[in-house]
Order: structure tokens, then sequence, then C-alpha cells
């Protein structure tokens, strides 16, 4: 009769990185979006426009995707 830990003999399952699960989104063809930089405070001496174009969220560039990739280890991506 097996005992323990003898019937898993299963890898364990690998982790998300949840902060990593948070501050990226993957879209339905597989992009990795993340929100632009500089926007969270010292927003008073920063211009209208400036505060505008850092709103929204832009692709990952091509060099992160690999360290995301292994911090979210169950996403499908395209890439």
């Amino acid at each position: 009769m097996p005992q323990g830990n003898e019937r898993n003999k299963k890898m364990p399952k690998m982790k998300t990185h949840r902060s990593a699960a948070k501050r990226y989104k993957i879209t339905g063809s597989g992009k990795v979006l993340r929100q632009k930089a500089g926007k969270g405070h010292l927003l008073a001496h920063k211009s209208s426009a400036r505060k505008n174009r850092l709103s929204g969220t832009t692709e990952v560039f091509e060099g992160n995707l690999k360290m995301i990739s292994k911090e979210l280890p169950y996403v499908k991506k395209a890439r």
C-alpha cells in the first residue's frame, strides 16, 4: 500500500507571480499589455498633455516577454 507522498509522484505546480498577474493583461491575440509609467505621483508640475500621453496601456517590449512568461507560467501567449 503506497504511503504519504509516494502516491503523488507529480512535479509540484508552478506558482504565478501575483504582482505580475496584477500588472499585466493578456489580449485575445496573446499580446501582453502594461500601464505606462510616470503617473503615480508628482503630477502637479507635469503638463496636461504629458499626463494624457502617459494614460492608458501599451504593449510590452519584446525583450521583456521572456521574463514575464516565467512570472506568468499558465498564460497562453501567441509569441
